[in-house]
């Protein structure tokens, strides 16, 4: 039997462990984190028919998802900085077209989809030895060492096992975004809930615009975006009434609900900066060792790739690896098809960068979504 590891249990770890649980594989996940709930893990997202759904249905887990998600929160507006409609998004909402899920409660989910004593939580990779019978060494930081025949990096944007395949390096994008959050708003703040509606708000500027997004229980997660150096982005994080008053001065001018939007933020203010792994990264295979989601293709959310991605790559490793006779004809069909589509996607999102964070943004910004309602 192969000697599986997958390090990371993120969305495309988890489900790359679960499909291969399900084909008679027993891969084992390691997690840095020390529990599901160590920290958080980000914002709604929506999975996509051909990508994020088809391995949801494929891992058997789509009553458990249409338990968890929010297909209401599919509606998107989008506004300039003085509150003026722009476009708005009147697809059924009913519909599990592109159904919203917190990513902390998808992450769940998969959890609890897998075999338990297969994941080793805070377990943190340390290095990789390549041993002479083309086999893995891996040292943790908890000073464990664990042996394996196939080793999968889902371990994001500063992978450890990346360097295995190639010297690539996430580069900032020039975009970055200023995390805020406002909690139970329906209750605290009525008005403000019926101003961003369901789904996403989008306020468009040149080189700037304020995203507020849906998730579960009420709370929305507010996204202010800046195309500029990181060295140019003075946002003191650490005191968040400090941070609140320069984010304020920045969107002076912009509609008085969007300013509220920021005024009654929480405490919990996070800065991100963007980045992204080359356009078309390819890498000569090497026997025993993979990747896939952002390890593999790293690309900033422009496009909606970066989950479904991730899945999508889980679902065709797992296809691969029962299909072929070698682990060596796995990966090679599994990553020559992946490469294919991971440059298509990294198209699409260049794309969605310069029209969303262009000094044309308030027009473009518009065309780029329209495409996506037409369709």
């Amino acid at each position: 039997m192969t000697r599986i590891a997958i390090i990371g249990a993120g969305p495309g770890g988890l489900t790359l462990a679960r499909l291969l649980q399900q084909q008679g594989f027993t891969p084992t996940i390691f997690e840095r984190d020390t529990s599901p709930h160590a920290r958080t893990q980000g914002g709604s997202l929506d999975l996509h028919a051909g990508s994020g759904l088809d391995a949801i249905q494929k891992a058997r887990l789509e009553a458990e998802f249409r338990a968890l998600a929010r297909p209401q929160d599919q509606a998107l507006r989008i506004i300039d900085k003085t509150g003026k409609l722009l476009l708005e998004d009147h697809q059924d909402t009913t519909a599990f077209i592109q159904p919203e899920i917190d990513r902390a409660e998808l992450r769940s989910l998969l959890v609890a989809s897998v075999v338990p004593e297969s994941i080793r939580w805070g377990w943190k990779l340390h290095s990789i030895h390549a041993d002479d019978n083309r086999t893995y060494t891996l040292h943790f930081e908890n000073g464990q060492i664990e042996t394996f025949d196939l080793v999968i990096g889902a371990d994001g944007t500063w992978s450890r096992v990346r360097p295995l395949l190639t010297d690539a390096t996430p580069i900032y994008c020039g975009v970055t975004y200023i995390e805020l959050g406002i909690d139970d708003i329906d209750n605290r703040y009525p008005e403000l809930a019926r101003f961003v509606g369901r789904g996403s708000l989008v306020a468009v500027d040149n080189n700037r615009n304020l995203t507020t997004q849906r998730n579960a229980h009420g709370h929305i997660r507010i996204y202010t975006a800046f195309r500029a150096l990181i060295e140019d982005i003075h946002i003191d994080d650490t005191h968040p009434a400090r941070a609140r008053e320069q984010l304020l001065a920045l969107f002076e001018g912009w509609n008085p609900a969007l300013q509220e939007l920021i005024r009654v933020s929480n405490d919990k203010i996070t800065t991100r900066p963007l980045y992204m792994l080359p356009t078309g990264l390819t890498w000569p295979g090497r026997p025993g060792v993979t990747l896939l989601g952002d390890a593999a293709h790293l690309m900033p959310p422009f496009a909606g790739q970066g989950v479904n991605g991730a899945m999508k790559d889980a679902l065709e490793l797992t296809e691969a690896l029962v299909q072929h006779t070698t682990l060596d004809k796995a990966l090679h069909a599994y990553e020559q098809a992946m490469f294919e589509r991971a440059r298509k996607a990294a198209l699409l999102t260049a794309e969605g960068l310069e029209m969303l964070h262009g000094d044309d943004a308030v027009s473009t910004t518009v065309a780029y979504f329209r495409q996506f309602i037409a369709e």
